[in-house]
């Protein structure tokens, strides 16, 4: 194996500091980092992609990032509104996650998503930038998307291939089994909450091979709940998430309309200080 192959396996850390200094973050509401709030950052929210340039920020000189995503975008609405705006900004490093609201659809054609995100993979690589793609997480785990395990499963295996073909380095959510666990949403059963978030930085900077301190975060023990209780949180969950995420299809809206990217433009990290719930779950004085 070479120094360089080394390098890029998850499991040897760089011996020197890492090479990036512009970080430019496209997607959907993943990686825009809804289920995440944090009243100090841009549009209120956080994620794993502010989280990643966090540390990336405090090991180098000069570093930059941008965050271009919106949520509920479909990959073709990301590939026509984000990838040229991203490849403007000069970057180094690049994380693309998109695929993911067109898998979820009925009738969805996982093949076909495929071609899409290996047009965008051929243009965001073009200019020698690294690039980090994701795999879907593997849904078995939840009642609501274990039905669509088996498209996800198809998605996954097209992302490797594209990513071996084009050099990119692969963020495997599907093999990140810590997250396969509901306390790791948010109430929504969709989005990653604080915790789901910061697994996902821990994850991705493990596939960066960048050296960090972030420590896993354990949730809360599960309460217990009657039948009568859960149904009722079955309810609940379906009166404000699910209905309304259907009438939104049916109306041909998206949750992104009349949202912009929080961080258009490359900027300098602000380092954000763990807050209360977070300190405490890394067993901190707060």
């Amino acid at each position: 194996m070479s120094t360089t192959d080394a390098h890029r396996t998850p499991y040897i850390p760089n011996d020197g500091p890492h090479p990036w200094r512009r970080y430019v973050a496209i997607g959907d509401s993943f990686t825009e980092g809804v289920g995440d709030p944090e009243p100090q950052a841009e549009n209120g929210l956080r994620g794993w992609a502010d989280r990643v340039a966090e540390v990336l920020a405090e090991q180098v000189d000069d570093f930059a990032y941008a965050n271009l995503a919106i949520r509920g975008r479909l990959i073709q609405q990301i590939v026509d509104e984000q990838v040229e705006p991203a490849l403007a900004l000069k970057p180094d490093l690049v994380t693309f996650s998109a695929g993911g609201n067109d898998v979820i659809r009925p009738g969805s054609d996982p093949d076909a998503v495929a071609q899409q995100f290996e047009d965008a993979v051929v243009r965001l690589s073009s200019d020698g930038a690294t690039v980090v793609v994701f795999t879907g997480i593997d849904t078995n785990f939840t009642p609501v998307f274990r039905g669509i395990r088996g498209k996800v499963a198809i998605y996954n295996e097209n992302i490797r291939a594209i990513a071996d073909k084009y050099d990119c380095i692969v963020a495997d959510q599907w093999a990140l089994k810590e997250v396969q666990d509901m306390r790791f949403f948010d109430d929504d059963r969709l989005h990653y909450n604080p915790l789901g978030h910061h697994e996902v930085a821990r994850m991705v900077l493990r596939a960066l091979n960048v050296p960090n301190d972030l420590q896993p975060m354990q949730p809360d023990a599960l309460p217990y709940r009657t039948w009568r209780e859960a149904r009722g949180n079955d309810l609940v969950w379906a009166r404000e998430h699910f209905v309304p995420w259907v009438l939104r299809r049916l109306r041909h809206q998206s949750s992104g309309d009349n949202v912009t990217a929080k961080r258009p433009e490359p900027m300098p990290v602000t380092i954000l200080a763990p807050g209360k719930d977070e300190a405490a779950h890394r067993g901190e004085q707060v």
